[in-house]
């Protein structure tokens, strides 16, 4: 098994909830005192006690496990095995007389406070043990009962104590060294807890990091559908507008300027929807569930669109079924924009005569059926895209961009040639109960 370092360690950063230079200078300051007490401790009880040599029994021994708390932070469990069998020895050789196990009080605690380091073959620390890998408390409390086993044989045998003055003898070194892992293992788990509220809060931190870019992409693909097909519809019904009023200028006046308005009226209202996305643009700080990137697009609006088809030279009709009053804003936008972005490419690309619009508004989904009779022929055509209608979505970005919207909304969608010839839209969006 790999050596562990004390939770004062010095790379191991152990101290402190994170670790970091300021908590390893901490922990070594911790050592440094802890070993200071231990040096003073023994040299007081030996003087105190007054039986073995104090410049050649105590000094040195004080100094000895004094040391081996320093190295305790490298080393903890060679540490705590070398402090016992330097008790062991000096009691032994009768040069002390103060204690089996509180003079290596400290290094029992680094190592049951301690919870071990991974290392490579170079002994850089790689992360924590795992958990199958014993801690620190099971070592030190089996070092422990070992050293009172010991003792207690000792002071028997050795010393000549019978059984009641034997356990007199170690009872209250036993119940100090219980005390001692008691408070490493507290100190641990309040260690362990600490790193613990620190690591998920920076998985919150992640997590919401995370989230904004997600949400700052939905809302990014949002606009650009929107834009898409503000601009796509609005070039395409300007420009068929206005070449009928250049072809009518001269000979039908009347129809000239009715073309001119409706190419007004079609100017103002993506003007409207390009100030809402602007809007937009401008209040970062605004909930995107809350930005109206098209006021006012919904369902009425959809016999606007046909009626904006007719002028440009193509029969439109609509059939409607169901109450369209239950329709929620969001499906209502995408029904709207589905329908739009369809017209449009039926104007620009099918080459066709007529479009139908079939909505069908149920309990649970709303329906969406928009179907030309044209060829598919025009700018692009044949260039494939998604659903083999690259011609129809400018290389593929409004049958993309409907097809999100429906996916957004959980439903439905479809695009390709119909059932008799030309091209055909589906969408099947749910409207939630």
């Amino acid at each position: 098994m790999s050596e562990e370092r004390a939770p004062m360690g010095g790379r191991s950063g152990g101290a402190g909830a994170g670790g970091g230079p300021a908590a390893t200078h901490a922990a070594g300051a911790v050592r440094v005192a802890a070993a200071a007490v231990t040096a003073v401790a023994v040299v007081t009880a030996e003087a105190l006690a007054g039986e073995g040599p104090l410049l050649v029994g105590a000094v040195p021994y004080a100094l000895g496990l004094a040391a081996l708390v320093l190295a305790a932070g490298r080393w903890p469990r060679a540490a705590l095995l070398a402090s016992v069998q330097t008790v062991i020895a000096f009691r032994s050789a009768g040069m002390s007389d103060v204690g089996w196990i509180w003079p290596a009080s400290a290094a029992y605690f680094l190592v049951a406070a301690g919870d071990g380091a991974v290392r490579d073959e170079a002994g850089k620390r790689l992360g924590p043990l795992p958990r199958r890998v014993p801690r620190g408390l099971p070592f030190a409390v089996a070092v422990g009962v070992l050293q009172v086993v010991f003792a207690a044989n000792w002071e028997r045998y050795v010393a000549g104590l019978d059984g009641r003055e034997a356990v007199a003898a170690l009872g209250a070194e036993a119940l100090w060294l219980a005390l001692a892992l008691a408070a490493a293992t507290a100190w641990r788990n309040g260690r362990n807890w600490r790193r613990e509220e620190a690591a998920g809060r920076e998985r919150a931190a992640r997590e919401r990091a995370a989230e904004a870019r997600r949400r700052a992409e939905a809302e990014r693909l949002r606009i650009a559908r929107e834009l898409h097909d503000v601009v796509a519809h609005t070039l395409t019904v300007v420009g068929v507008q206005l070449r009928v009023a250049v072809e009518a200028l001269d000979d039908e006046p009347a129809e000239a300027r009715a073309a001119l308005r409706t190419a007004q009226e079609v100017r103002a209202t993506a003007v409207a929807d390009l100030r809402a996305l602007i809007g937009v643009l401008r209040d970062p700080g605004e909930e995107p569930g809350a930005m109206e990137l098209a006021p006012g697009r919904g369902l009425d609006g959809v016999g606007d669109l046909v009626e904006g088809v007719r002028a440009a030279g193509l029969q439109a009709g609509v059939e409607t079924e169901g109450d369209p009053a239950g329709v929620p804003a969001p499906v209502a936008l995408a029904v709207y924009r589905i329908v739009q972005e369809s017209l449009t490419n039926a104007v620009r690309h099918s080459g066709g005569t007529r479009v139908d619009v079939r909505l069908r508004y149920g309990s649970d989904a709303v329906r969406v059926e928009i179907a030309d009779d044209g060829t598919g022929a025009g700018a692009g055509a044949g260039a494939g895209g998604e659903d083999g209608a690259g011609a129809r979505a400018g290389g593929g970005h409004g049958v993309a961009g409907m097809r999100e919207r429906v996916s957004v909304l959980g439903g439905e969608f479809a695009s390709g040639p119909g059932e008799h010839g030309g091209h055909t839209v589906r969408a099947v969006i749910p409207v939630p109960s």
